[in-house]
């Protein structure tokens, strides 16, 4: 119990004033873009975007449910830490959403968007293209064939085979690179040359991060009084848009974003000022952006309290707890959130009622005993 209530102290003081209070720490950021890419058009990220968002995708997506633990709970209080608000933590359960995660949210008001402003017909007669370890290729996927558009994926060789099949089931075209996101990025440029697909980017794009911020406005729905948010950061996509809602509409909110150790782009890219190229090596591949955006990085700089990392076996700590005390099956970058909150370096406070996102449930089931094996125990579970 020790160590863990010392990590959770040193969880306060190192985290605790990272945004409110040590700006001065934190090199400025580039300003927020004021176009989006696609379009030409001009875009205002803020509260009435993704309400714009909330409203093109209405009645096409579920509402997740918020879930709760009580058991995870009292893990985090037996090994030191506070007795949360209410005695439970809430598990936004994005893992339960269409295609198993929240990138659908995104993806539909990205393509839907495409659709209002170049015409249905172009979109189909074009077609667009992603690069991505899985989630959003199979959410672009998904989302393309609402309209039948042609949807191509670039990806790794190396990725979950089931969320290669995932987009070749929603009808996708899937190219596989030797390599990470990063070469995969390189083909994606050098397709849309060749065949004259629509550029649609897996997080960096305002209509995409808009669209995510539509769990902002779920989560304060269905929790009014929430005080703390926690949620995966690859590229920054999710966690940003969730930011713009929730700092709009409640802004004492605390929000912390979740890495692991060998795939920390946006951490990176917030304390250098500017976007820092990574190499991603982590098991939670949905994290594993090659670089924050020109979008995410001003946004997680000025709306996140602090960008948090932490080692895999703890992760997978998060997805057997998940799996064995909550029933939820997840994917690693799913597991991510809790995994920091009750491995005790998210910093909360007596009485928080505190919200973890759950992101995705895409986990490659031949490799479950792997992960379990290599799962770090829960201290205080």
């Amino acid at each position: 119990g020790v160590l863990i209530s010392e990590r959770y102290l040193f969880a306060r003081h190192s985290v605790v004033g990272y945004r409110s209070y040590m700006p001065e720490l934190r090199p400025a950021s580039p300003p927020l873009p004021t176009r989006d890419a696609l379009t030409g058009g001009a875009f205002t990220m803020d509260l009435k975007a993704v309400k714009a968002a909330a409203a093109r995708t209405a009645g096409r997506l579920h509402i997740t449910p918020l879930l709760s633990s009580i058991g995870a709970a009292e893990a985090l209080r037996r090994s030191g830490g506070p007795l949360l608000g209410d005695g439970r933590v809430r598990l936004k359960s994005e893992h339960l959403q269409r295609t198993g995660s929240y990138k659908v949210r995104g993806m539909l008001n990205r393509v839907t968007q495409m659709v209002e402003h170049f015409g249905e017909e172009e979109v189909r007669r074009r077609g667009l293209i992603t690069f991505s370890a899985g989630n959003a290729a199979a959410a672009y996927a998904w989302a393309g064939r609402q309209f039948g558009a042609p949807v191509h994926v670039v990806m790794p060789r190396s990725a979950v085979p089931a969320k290669i099949a995932a987009c070749e089931s929603y009808g996708a075209t899937v190219h596989l690179v030797d390599g990470l996101m990063g070469e995969a990025g390189v083909l994606k440029d050098q397709l849309v040359k060749e065949l004259g697909l629509f550029d649609a980017h897996p997080f960096d794009d305002p209509y995409v991060i808009s669209g995510h911020g539509t769990l902002g406005l779920e989560i304060l729905d269905q929790l009014p009084e929430a005080d703390v948010v926690i949620g995966g950061l690859g590229g920054g996509g999710m966690l940003c848009g969730t930011a713009v809602a929730l700092r709009a509409l409640k802004p004492g909110i605390r929000i912390y974003g979740i890495e692991p150790e060998g795939s920390a782009a946006v951490k990176l890219a917030v304390e250098a000022g500017s976007i820092v190229p990574v190499q991603p090596k982590s098991i939670a591949d949905g994290l594993g952006a090659p670089y924050a955006g020109s979008w995410t990085l001003p946004l997680a700089a000025s709306l996140l309290d602090a960008c948090i990392t932490l080692p895999d076996e703890e992760i997978l700590g998060g997805l057997r707890f998940l799996a064995e005390r909550c029933k939820q099956v997840v994917e690693p970058a799913g597991a991510a959130a809790l995994a920091a909150l009750l491995f005790g370096r998210v910093p909360v406070s007596q009485g928080d009622r505190v919200v973890v996102i759950v992101s995705g449930g895409n986990v490659d089931l031949t490799r479950m005993p792997e992960f379990l094996d290599q799962a770090k125990p829960i201290p205080g579970a």
